[in-house]
């Protein structure tokens, strides 16, 4: 998966696409909203076709563990396991390929969480979601900028050392949400909807960029895994804060 355009998916390689891996994290909020973009259309198809709200729910989450692979879930198990781990034990932890019960009770949290929220959004999830899961992948270029890696492995490859600085690497993410932007002011008829949706953007600027910053001071830096709990972490809040607009 490291060197296809759709990276950190299950999807297979598009042919005589073979980007390089110090192309790919500004592309990752996009594909997040390409994501869930698919796992919101799953979830209207089946509760339109005689499904119950909760089974709907349900596969619209299988379908997004299905589609990363479950990679940030698994960077959210380790990161808590790390963090409650204490400084000096945080790395091994995190290394350690055995989870341990905060990283268990994180996962169970936090899917707890997002059930509620999409059985709270229902019907809205098709503009709310794919904007989670664009915010949530957004907070990485934060989380990359401002901190140093950490690494397990002394040859290990990050996206800092290819960094080409925070407004060079977010430059195609913004411009495609400033259009996207335009195109539901144009598309939204409820003046209500349009007022949660533009809170909705703030509520995202705030946490991609909160989250990693306190991800960040608590480990000393950022590696995959933290990464990975920076994303999921913010998603949820935002589907969280959204479903109190509601």
């Amino acid at each position: 998966m490291a060197g296809s355009w759709i990276f950190y998916t299950t999807f297979p390689k598009i042919p005589l696409i073979n980007p390089e891996f110090k192309n790919i994290a500004q592309f990752a909020p996009l594909l997040g909203f390409f994501i869930g973009t698919i796992q919101s259309i799953i979830f209207i198809f089946l509760k339109t076709s005689s499904w119950s709200i909760y089974a709907s729910a349900l596969i619209c989450l299988a379908s997004g563990y299905l589609i990363t692979g479950g990679l940030h879930l698994d960077g959210l198990m380790d990161t808590f396991d790390g963090i409650f781990a204490g400084k000096k034990k945080r790395l091994k932890a995190m290394k350690d390929s055995n989870v341990g019960s905060f990283g268990v009770q994180s996962l169970v949290f936090i899917t707890l969480i997002q059930i509620g929220c999409i059985l709270k959004i229902q019907n809205q999830i098709i503009i709310v979601l794919p904007i989670c899961l664009f915010w949530g992948r957004f907070s990485n270029l934060f989380f990359i900028e401002k901190f140093k890696y950490l690494s397990y492995k002394k040859k290990s490859i990050s996206h800092k050392k290819f960094w080409n600085g925070f407004k060079k690497e977010s430059l195609i993410s913004i411009i495609f949400l400033c259009i996207f932007i335009a195109y539901q002011l144009f598309s939204i008829t409820s003046q209500a909807i349009l007022i949660k949706f533009l809170i909705l953007i703030l509520i995202g600027i705030f946490l991609s960029y909160s989250i990693p910053n306190i991800l960040g001071n608590i480990i000393g830096g950022f590696n995959g895994d933290a990464c990975g709990a920076s994303i999921v972490l913010v998603e949820t809040a935002m589907l969280f804060m959204y479903a109190i607009l509601l």
